[in-house]
């Protein structure tokens, strides 16, 4: 991976990270969005990718062994946003950037546009 995509990817990271350590569930869920509108020429899958890092960097540091409820938000994320990524590929955008989840969030699924 070229250093410029790596140190984008970390930001992405640590603004994921950042998300699910703050704010409730839905700022959570409109964590997603942010980070397309942040990142709309990044693939698709590296949203998922950071997120589901986040998480397991929360569970890292977890040193009672319990990160809250955090951790499994962001895989529940990471997810949904790679379930978007498999609709959209089987719709012939391949690869996909982020700013594809964004008009497919408009289209076809709504979940991360709603407000809060």
């Amino acid at each position: 991976m070229n250093p410029i995509r790596a140190a984008t990817l970390d930001q992405m990271t640590e603004f994921a990270l950042e998300g699910l350590l703050a704010g409730d569930g839905r700022r959570k869920i409109l964590l997603v969005r942010e980070m397309a509108e942040r990142w709309p020429s990044e693939s698709a899958l590296a949203i998922a990718f950071a997120v589901a890092s986040a998480a397991e960097s929360i569970r890292d540091a977890s040193a009672d062994g319990d990160p809250g409820p955090a951790v499994p938000m962001g895989h529940r994320l990471a997810a949904l946003v790679a379930a978007d990524v498999h609709a959209l590929q089987g719709m012939g955008l391949v690869p996909s950037q982020a700013r594809d989840l964004l008009h497919f969030w408009r289209r076809v699924d709504p979940l991360f546009l709603r407000p809060t």
